[in-house]
């Protein structure tokens, strides 16, 4: 008689292969992450196994495999610790307490205890900035300083404390307090779904009109015009047109829309359809960043509420609209945040991003006119549908609407989600909102719209934060992060972290990028250590310069932002021995 553990497993791994079974390469990633969920990694005859269910060459299987990070070929620990050390979590002693955890188990970084116990690792940004030195146990966050220390945390313990959401506005984060994803009975009753309601009463030009009417810009960063946008796709001339959320929030300093999606998937949900009938599509995407499990299963408890309730399928609330949505998870890509390598990624493929144009509004996912936003642009659009216009203007300045989530982080008293109006200071967010500094420590510098933003100082604090404000001050917003920096933090070593966070996370596509990040993270590496040579500062403009002006998207585009703001900020900083 076999082991009925393996037969087991042998049953599971053969009924996840049938459920996928013909689907082709889009269901290449999801069958690959459900077989390593279910045995822990891929074996090689679990990769023959996907290559035949699916009839995808095994070098694709393979591919796939190899470009993700989540995606491992060899056996974990049985208790798996992973470690964020970038730039806001080394604050609070990231490094020391990976050290002491692999000191504890008997294990390197990134390796499997003898006995294969532990696997304890170094990782980038797990979106638990605000929960800082961010920690998880098997995919499950823990709060370090509320655990009972190093022992509780080696035997998979540790407590989490709930995310701080606050700010002097309560419009998209009005579901937000409080533990627990909100429901759909709780979420109509506070007037979810109202706006999807009113917005299939409307044809779908006034639907767009009422967008282009609010002036939302996209809040993941390039502050495109939402309303154009769906306006594209709404023209386009096709017949199959797909609406996808991109919530595969992976810049360091970023966890507004993990929160958004863990605490009221609905509002997400209700942006999407909206959006959908607005265009003429059909189905939608939502992809979710791989990190981020509780999100993901907040999401699929909402739509399977949803559907349930009619609010997906056909005919949706008595109209002639219908609709479907599938949710996907990354698996460990940064890249995978720009919006055509998130297209490559659900099309079962490397998430290398593409050459543009052609854009996504006429060949996006599949190659059909594609919308394409993010978590916090979509949370917007059901209180326009549900206010009005001409109401949503009234938060916010002329050219900058509504209101702005912003992820503060770092040396603050209170570290959290905060929404505001646009147009409010960087002072009173920090101030006013986030309680200052503390121990009473001047403001070093605060790092704007995460690892690929630019440097402000304390003369800045009186800037309005809004996209025209900043950016006629030489700063940018981002998509919200704020990073804060006491006047003792050493910004070569904060600059350190953020270039390898992109030389780690470069696709290697374009050669700028690939090159280049590497390239900027030796230069500063040294810097850090104390050996900065004459003429660094050179070479770290031309290298930055060169990425900008010539990689394929934009994370070689940015990726040395914080550099070369930070040489134009502290003149000098670089310099060799001589002063060179």
């Amino acid at each position: 008689m076999g082991d009925p553990v393996i037969e087991a497993n042998l049953v599971s791994l053969t009924s996840i292969l049938a459920e996928y079974a013909g689907q082709g390469k889009p269901a290449l990633l999801p069958l690959l992450l459900a077989a390593q969920n279910q045995r822990g990694y891929i074996s090689p005859a679990t990769a023959v196994e996907i290559g035949h269910a699916l009839g995808v060459p095994l070098a694709d299987v393979y591919g796939v495999i190899e470009f993700y990070s989540l995606l491992t070929t060899h056996p974990p620990g049985r208790t798996r610790l992973q470690i964020c050390s970038d730039p806001i979590c080394a604050l609070q002693g990231a490094d020391e307490l990976l050290a002491s955890l692999c000191q504890r188990a008997g294990v390197e970084p990134g390796q499997v205890s003898a006995d294969g116990r532990f696997e304890i690792e170094r990782v980038p940004c797990l979106g638990l900035c605000n929960q800082a030195p961010a920690v998880q146990i098997d995919g499950r966050p823990v709060g370090f300083a509320a655990s009972g220390g190093l022992e509780e945390l080696l035997n998979g313990g540790g407590k989490w404390h709930e995310d701080w959401v606050s700010g002097s506005a309560q419009v998209l984060t009005a579901n937000c307090r409080g533990s627990g994803p909100t429901n759909l009975d709780k979420y109509r009753a506070r007037n979810g779904y109202q706006g999807l309601s009113r917005a299939l009463r409307m044809s779908q030009e006034e639907v767009i009109s009422a967008v282009k009417a609010a002036g939302l810009l996209g809040r993941g960063g390039a502050a495109f015009p939402a309303g154009i946008k769906w306006e594209a796709v709404f023209k386009a001339l096709d017949d199959t047109k797909y609406v996808v959320c991109n919530a595969d929030e992976s810049e360091p300093g970023a966890f507004k829309d993990r929160i958004l999606l863990e605490k009221d998937p609905h509002r997400t949900l209700e942006g999407l359809l909206i959006s959908a009938y607005a265009v003429g599509a059909r189905q939608g995407y939502v992809y979710v960043r791989g990190e981020y499990p509780q999100a993901f299963a907040a999401l699929q408890g909402a739509v399977t509420e949803a559907r349930q309730a009619g609010l997906l399928g056909e005919t949706i609330l008595g109209s002639a609209f219908s609709f479907e949505v599938e949710l996907r998870q990354g698996a460990g890509a940064y890249i995978c945040g720009e919006e055509t390598a998130l297209f490559e990624s659900i099309e079962g493929k490397r998430g290398f991003p593409r050459i543009k144009p052609p854009f996504p509004t006429t060949h996006g996912l599949f190659g059909k006119p594609t919308v394409i936003n993010n978590v916090e642009t979509l949370c917007n659009v059901p209180f326009i549908f549900r206010e009005g216009a001409e109401f949503y203007r009234k938060f916010g300045t002329a050219l900058s609407t509504g209101t702005k989530l912003f992820c503060v982080s770092g040396d603050v008293v209170r570290p959290g989600l905060y929404e505001v109006p646009f147009g409010v200071t960087l002072r009173h967010l920090l101030y006013a909102q986030a309680g200052g500094l503390p121990d009473g420590k001047g403001l070093g510098a605060v790092l704007l719209g995460g690892a690929a933003g630019t440097f402000a100082l304390a003369e800045d604090l009186d800037i309005p934060l809004s996209f025209e404000h900043l950016r006629s001050a030489g700063l940018v917003l981002g998509s919200g992060s704020i990073m804060v920096f006491d006047e003792t933090r050493d910004m070569r070593d904060v600059l350190r972290r953020v270039a390898r966070f992109f030389a780690e996370e470069s696709c290697g596509k374009c050669f700028p990028c690939q090159i280049g990040t590497q390239r900027q993270y030796e230069i500063l590496t040294r810097i850090a250590a104390g050996q900065a040579l004459d003429g660094d500062e050179l070479r770290l403009s031309e290298v930055g310069w060169t990425m900008a002006d010539a990689s394929l998207c934009g994370l070689g585009q940015t990726a040395a932002s914080a550099v070369l703001s930070a040489i134009k900020r502290w003149p000098g900083l670089f310099v060799g021995p001589n002063g060179k």
